[in-house]
């Protein structure tokens, strides 16, 4: 059982940053690829990034490449979604989970635990 906690939401004007955490319970972290959805009011879940159980690789939707950064401290048991030139479009829950495949994947179907998400609202 592994037990996901997300913080580090917030409001923020556009052109802003914020620096999502994901902090897992557990010795067993490193054995999964971890991922980010979001979920903006009225739409369904999105993916947004993935990264690979050491971290070697990550992977992003198209519409946050160039702007979101994910990494992960397998010491800190944590994985950590960097945001920079944030748009109002950004706003939605934003949700970490962690899948038991080495690669991840885009669809939250992999995904076999979630935290309870953290609000990110981006202001114009």
């Amino acid at each position: 059982q592994v037990q996901l906690v997300e913080s580090g939401g917030g409001l923020v004007q556009a052109g802003g940053s914020l620096r999502l955490s994901c902090t897992a319970s557990g010795r067993t972290f490193s054995s999964y690829a971890m991922g980010w959805f979001r979920r903006a009011p009225g739409k369904e879940r999105e993916f947004v990034g993935g990264i690979t159980q050491t971290g070697i690789s990550t992977y992003y939707r198209d519409s946050v490449k160039g702007r979101f950064t994910i990494s992960r401290d397998n010491a800190k048991n944590t994985v950590y979604l960097q945001m920079n030139s944030l748009k109002p479009e950004d706003t939605a829950a934003y949700y970490c989970g962690a899948s038991r495949t080495p690669w991840g994947s885009n669809k939250a179907s992999e995904y076999d635990y979630w935290g309870q998400g953290t609000q990110v609202t981006v202001s114009s």
